[in-house]
């Protein structure tokens, strides 16, 4: 779909992608063979290969009459990507590596023809030292030694192809190295990084649709004399679906117009906080969903079920929302960090100006500092009917940056180490986006007229309300000694379940005599 024309693909935006992601997902499996194929089997040649390497192998993977894969994770090696064990040796005669090793969990792996495969191979370094260092190569099934295992009997995307995939002195030629040799790591991350976006309008396509088929069981299901789509809690259930289906939707378009800019941006960590976003959500509006159906949604007579166990996986492959989590706080931290390091330096060069801005800073915040970031008023870019949302977006964009250059402040270094603590700064990104999203769709959906934009207002409102308060907890909890903060506890109970590896409370019915 995103191969360009030249190569008979039909070279679709970033922005299109997402748009034809919706339709697809309205099946799991279909969605996910087809994502294995396009977003992540091909992509490397796409977006690092040589102009022979797309010469050779895109048109029949644009036509189908080839299919890829992606084969990096491994039997000991599954969110550390960097400690692959698979290897490839160059041959005596530098003309082409020996492929030895099995990739585990490879989706399309009994079907497809080419491969990007990671291994690891000899490099010397810069200082003259031999190396073990990550590289990509293009794998034709037909180069030998390529076998698989039998289709995984997986929960869920049951119709979708898993399986293993085993290279044994398989020969690739080195014209077929994907990018530099040693600079496979990097091709990886990218491949990920530049397809995580899309799961934001599959998950809205599929929620949607849930959606409709839940609403006209509501309105029809009769029981005590009325029927359920008049209940508060089964209203609830809609609202929280449309909610999360709507900020899902436009985190989603907001990162693919931002990926579809000239000079290729990176926005790999608005694609990773849609990714986390849009998979909670699936998962917990599907679980609503099914809530409404009652007896009814668990039957394997109807799709409802269905759909419970095809989302699941998505908070756990093309990176897990945990990692994800650390990758959205620790990247966005390092630059706080180089603006807090760069100020500490001004400082103890005996820099008046910036020691006295740092304290009126405090002192201000400590009275009550009035935030505005030109998002409300006369000027201000949010419509009048958001200003309350675009004030609270304000509020809590301006006291997170305090809250960070605090936790740089008390951890230093050792903030990489603190789990726990970024967890809750990825969550706070991750509602700031989302915020910003909504409230940006929603502004220019009622200022050009679009039809119910007052629905898309109320639905911002109701999100960035929750996310608010949601964002100000957290922050709380990230103060020191706050009473908020359980984390020593949790860590604490965590520490001596896992000592035994059984839960170890005694049962309710024990006794001492």
């Amino acid at each position: 779909m995103q191969i360009p024309e030249e190569y008979g693909g039909l070279g679709l935006s970033n922005t299109m992608y997402a748009r034809l992601g919706e339709i697809t997902s309205l099946d799991g499996s279909i969605a996910v063979t087809l994502a294995a194929h396009q977003a992540i089997g091909l992509k490397g040649i796409l977006i690092a290969g040589t102009d022979e390497q797309k010469a050779k192998y895109l048109p029949r993977l644009a036509s189908g009459e080839h299919i890829a894969a992606f084969c990096l994770t491994e039997p000991g090696s599954g969110s550390d990507a960097a400690s692959i064990q698979t290897r490839a040796t160059l041959s005596e005669d530098g003309k082409h590596f020996l492929l030895n090793g099995s990739k585990v969990w490879i989706s399309n792996g009994g079907l497809a023809n080419i491969f990007t495969v990671f291994a690891r191979t000899e490099v010397v370094d810069k200082d003259g030292q031999l190396k073990d260092k990550i590289t990509a190569f293009i794998v034709e099934r037909d180069f030998g030694g390529v076998t698989h295992g039998k289709p995984e009997d997986k929960l869920g995307i049951r119709g979708s192809n898993t399986c293993e995939v085993h290279f044994e002195n398989t020969k690739v030629p080195v014209e077929n190295v994907i990018g530099e040799v040693g600079g496979g790591f990097k091709v990886a991350m990218n491949i990920l990084n530049s397809g995580r976006f899309s799961m934001g309008s599959a998950s809205a396509g599929m929620i949607k649709k849930l959606i409709e088929m839940t609403a006209e069981y509501a309105c029809t299901r009769k029981q005590f004399n009325k029927k359920l789509s008049d209940f508060g809690l089964i209203q609830e259930k809609f609202c929280f679906m449309a909610v999360k289906a709507y900020v899902m939707e436009s985190m989603a378009y907001l990162t693919a117009g931002m990926m579809d800019r000239p000079g290729f941006p990176d926005c790999s960590v608005e694609a990773a906080m849609v990714k986390v976003f849009s998979s909670e959500g699936a998962w917990a509006c599907v679980s609503e969903a099914l809530q409404i159906l009652g007896g009814l949604g668990y039957m394997k007579d109807y799709p409802y079920e269905r759909y419970l166990r095809d989302t699941r996986i998505l908070l756990i492959f093309e990176g897990t929302n945990e990692i994800l989590r650390m990758y959205i706080a620790l990247t966005g931290m390092q630059y706080a960090g180089k603006i807090l390091t760069d100020k500490i330096k001004e400082i103890k060069k005996g820099n008046v100006g910036v020691a006295l801005g740092e304290f009126l800073n405090k002192l201000r915040d400590t009275m009550g500092r009035k935030v505005d970031y030109g998002l409300v008023g006369d000027h201000g870019v949010a419509h009048p009917s958001l200003q309350e949302s675009a004030k609270k977006l304000e509020e809590n964009i301006y006291y997170f940056g305090t809250t960070v250059r605090g936790l740089l402040s008390r951890f230093g270094k050792t903030i990489v180490d603190e789990q726990l603590v970024l967890k809750r700064v990825a969550d706070i990104v991750i509602n700031l986006y989302a915020m910003t999203a909504a409230i940006s769709r929603a502004s220019r959906s009622i200022s050009i007229g679009l039809r119910n934009h007052d629905h898309e207002i109320l639905l911002t409102n109701i999100f960035c309300t929750e996310a608010y308060f949601k964002n100000n907890y957290a922050m709380a909890q990230l103060q020191k000694y706050a009473d908020e903060n359980l984390d020593d506890s949790i860590k604490k109970a965590a520490k001596q379940i896992l000592e035994k590896r059984v839960y170890i409370c005694s049962h309710p019915l024990d006794r001492t005599f």
